[in-house]
């Protein structure tokens, strides 16, 4: 692995004369905001990336990344090899996580690996910290099996079973596919073949890894965009559209939207984030479609006229995108589903009033917890529409009551999928 260096041999060396040490500076500032401070990744990332080439800003997000996904097993590794553990909230916990996850999951060189440590523990206990890598690099440290942190595990064997709680684990250690949606899903093979991608039903295409999604061909051209093959179903389950009214509620960033818009509807994007239709806005620009788009609370606002189909995608737990969004294991452990199970409530009973009759309504959380989606009773006045086998991609059925649950073991082997509950409902003639 190369020559150690000793823990002084870097004591004077300044951020800018290290390669990398300005990136991994970083990454210590974003995984203590996370998982010491409780703070959301991307509301992070502006301010500690600021300044940084576009190399260092991709290295920093990388060890970041690192961290959030292998945490369990980079301080089991950590503790193994120290009599008294250091506090979770240490500097030098921080620093050590990034040194690890840079040998370990990005396979930095040994001496890189140190060299770019010792530095950031700014007062910190540098004798210890030498010893503790040098001591994993010596013993050829390996990653443990991966592990969901806190109280997951416990929490989604409870739900759904060890061997889920376990391909959980897994996704959550893997970095998942980039899966986009076509605007025309005649040419799904075309771009298979263009971007030498796979699809697991028409109008999908997934590439392996993380993408530059700006860099693709066809991104220019708005001919797809990038949404999750799970979070692709609910507006597939409308059905027909073309010629249609339908409502997108809590629309924003859009791929819902834009989904309905390319299938010939009429779509109303309505959203209460000002910041969010923003994005909307500029996604339905590049792909030239286009939608009523409304800001306003659905709780309050009232359309001009009934619709025929509505697609409520409800603002809930998030957990379901924990392998796209591994910071949400950090903040959301202790989970008080409470308040959002009963705005979902209070959104489905608005959402049933504005469909016309013979008019379906779709409801959709990309949430894993069960008081969220199985849980949810249906609003008054509908009666439920079961998803059909022929409705859904190979691999995923519905359940005997006719919605649809997406869970992390589902499609493993090609990179999963997020967790998604998905219910359809129609107001009777």
């Amino acid at each position: 692995m190369g020559a150690i260096p000793g823990p002084d041999r870097t004591r004077a060396v300044g951020v800018a004369d290290v390669p990398g040490l300005a990136a991994r500076k970083a990454a210590v500032r974003l995984v203590h905001a996370v998982v010491v401070l409780g703070r959301p990744l991307d509301g992070q990332l502006e301010s500690a990336l600021k300044g940084l080439s576009p190399s260092d800003r991709g290295l920093a997000r990388a060890l970041t990344g690192g961290v959030l996904r292998h945490l369990p097993g980079l301080d089991a590794l950590i503790d193994s090899t120290t009599r008294q553990p250091l506090p979770p909230d240490a500097r030098a916990r921080q620093v050590l996580r990034v040194a690890l996850a840079g040998l370990l999951v990005l396979e930095t060189p040994a001496h890189a690996g140190i060299a770019t440590a010792l530095p950031l523990l700014e007062g910190g206990p540098r004798r210890l910290a030498h010893g503790i890598l040098s001591t994993l690099i010596r013993t050829r440290a390996q990653l443990p099996e991966p592990a969901l942190p806190g109280g997951w595990a416990a929490r989604w064997t409870e739900s759904w079973g060890a061997a889920e709680a376990g391909a959980a684990a897994q996704r959550l250690a893997e970095i998942p596919p980039t899966d986009l949606c076509l605007r025309d899903s005649a040419a799904t093979a075309a771009w298979c073949e263009r971007l030498g991608g796979t699809s697991m039903m028409p109008g999908h295409v997934r590439l392996e890894g993380s993408q530059q999604v700006e860099q693709l061909a066809g991104f220019t051209d708005g001919d797809w965009w990038v949404q999750d093959i799970a979070a692709s179903l609910p507006a597939r389950l409308l059905g027909d559209v073309a010629g249609q009214r339908a409502l997108d509620l809590c629309a924003a960033p859009g791929g819902k939207t834009m989904q309905l818009a390319s299938a010939g509807a009429d779509v109303t994007a309505l959203d209460i984030n000002a910041s969010r239709l923003k994005r909307l806005r500029t996604n339905l620009e590049r792909t030239g479609l286009s939608a009523d788009i409304v800001e306003a609370d659905a709780r309050s606002w009232q359309p001009d006229a009934p619709f025929d189909a509505i697609l409520l995608d409800a603002p809930c737990s998030a957990t379901g995108t924990f392998r796209r969004h591994p910071d949400l294991l950090y903040l959301k452990d202790d989970l008080d589903l409470s308040t959002l199970t009963t705005l979902q409530a209070d959104l489905r009973d608005r959402a049933a009033g504005w469909l016309k009759p013979g008019g379906r309504l779709v409801y959709a959380v990309c949430s894993l917890e069960p008081a969220e989606g199985e849980g949810a009773s249906p609003p008054a006045g509908l009666v439920p529409d079961p998803v059909e086998p022929s409705d859904l991609p190979a691999g995923l059925s519905p359940s005997a009551g006719g919605f649809v649950r997406t869970l992390p073991s589902l499609w493993g082997e090609a990179g999963g999928a997020d967790g998604f509950f998905i219910a359809r409902w129609r107001k009777p003639d």
